[in-house]
């Protein structure tokens, strides 16, 4: 069995990238948890932990040396989000990485009315411009969020007018980045609704 790891997991001490991370041991995967305080990353079997954060691009570089396959968890919603990403996709292809499963949202596009989507759509755009293979996991809304949405008169608001949605359990997007990332040559340039 190999354990040195190709696949890295940004992500791994928040919601849905220790999910993700959890998946990948369950399945005896050897894996790179990148976190920006190893003191705080999960302990799982056939894991080790690198110091990194998605503004500094030499740390970047060193905690992806040796990284094949990279599993990246959005950075939170700020200001400077996209700028983020290019720094931290620009240290991956500096790094070597070959390919990247992004968290991307759902019906990502440049004249999408939800500002989220459209910076997905850039992310997405900017991954295909940087030569690397990458899949994009367009999640919707996460079903465990959504309490957080519900306002005081029990109404849940969004940019979708009087349409529907269909909302997403993280633990069915771990499932499906866990099966990306062991078998990612299979779903290059694919992208996922």
């Amino acid at each position: 069995m190999d354990t040195t790891p190709h696949i890295a997991v940004t992500g791994s001490t928040g919601a849905l990238g220790s999910l993700v991370a959890k998946n990948l041991a369950d399945r005896s995967i050897a894996q790179r948890l990148l976190v920006r305080d190893t003191a705080r990353a999960p302990q799982l079997p056939l894991a080790t932990a690198s110091a990194f954060d998605y503004a500094d691009r030499a740390a970047s570089i060193k905690a992806l040396e040796g990284i094949e396959v990279l599993f990246m968890v959005s950075a939170p919603e700020c200001d400077h989000r996209l700028d983020l990403h290019a720094t931290f996709i620009d240290a991956a292809v500096a790094a070597g990485v070959q390919h990247i499963v992004y968290t991307s949202f759902t019906a990502a596009a440049p004249d999408a009315e939800f500002t989220l989507a459209r910076e997905h759509y850039a992310t997405e755009e900017y991954l295909r411009s940087s030569g690397l293979r990458f899949t994009a996991l367009r999640d919707s809304f996460y079903q465990d969020f959504l309490p957080d949405l519900v306002g005081e008169d029990g109404v849940i608001r969004g940019p979708a007018g009087t349409g529907h949605f269909a909302p997403v359990t993280r633990a069915d997007v771990a499932r499906t980045a866990a099966t990306v990332l062991a078998s990612a040559s299979e779903h290059a340039s694919a992208t996922y609704e």
